[in-house]
């Protein structure tokens, strides 16, 4: 199972690395050798998740920014990666891409609406209603396709997946109850992001299986 403080580093490389090299590919001249880099950064993710926040952060600190890295994060999480999205036309894989991507942007407010209680408490309510939402679409998404052959390959690793996806919804929901006693808005950003990073995870294994 994938660690979750790992999980929570490797959104660096989805949504800070990866579009840059995207922007980078656009230069003919420099194709293969950004080719080249992405593959290197993508290899060392995979061997040492989280390598690629500790690389963002030596070079922030190197410049002298001062950045929250998973506030930052955070903000950026609701990006459109590829490697996330599902490209079945059924309507069942559709409106589990549009309530994951629904999550990630909701959860992305966070740290605009933290500080305004009202809103920050009608963002917590909406949270937990695309979680509802999602996890409706992934049960729809299993049950309509239980007969695909690469499906039941990947049962397994789905039901893992949803179950860690679920702890970790819990584990938003108790961190909420612990900001509103200590104010302590970092580990709200921790939780969201790790929360973000298994949906993500859903949809890359739902991506597969299908």
């Amino acid at each position: 199972m994938m660690d979750e403080q790992a999980a929570v580093a490797s959104l660096s490389l989805h949504v800070v690395l990866n579009p840059i090299f995207k922007e980078l590919e656009a230069d003919e001249h420099s194709i293969a050798a950004v080719q080249t880099l992405r593959t290197a950064f993508n290899k060392a993710e995979k061997d040492n998740p989280g390598v690629c926040q500790q690389f963002i952060g030596g070079l922030l600190e190197a410049e002298g920014i001062n950045i929250n890295i998973p506030e930052t994060l955070l903000r950026l999480a609701c990006t459109d990666c590829d490697v996330y999205v599902l490209r079945r036309p059924e309507p069942e894989f559709v409106q589990l891409n549009e309530r994951a991507q629904l999550l990630k942007v909701i959860l992305s407010r966070i740290p605009d609406q933290i500080g305004d209680r009202s809103r920050f408490l009608q963002t917590i309510k909406d949270i937990a209603s695309a979680i509802r939402d999602l996890l409706d679409s992934v049960n729809e998404v299993s049950k309509k396709h239980q007969a695909n052959p690469k499906l039941k390959e990947y049962k397994k690793a789905l039901d893992n997946h949803k179950r860690v996806f679920v702890r970790n919804s819990k584990s938003f929901s108790d961190t909420l109850k612990r900001y509103f006693k200590d104010g302590q808005s970092e580990n709200v950003f921790l939780s969201a992001n790790r929360l973000i990073n298994q949906t993500n995870t859903l949809l890359s294994t739902f991506k597969q299986a299908s």
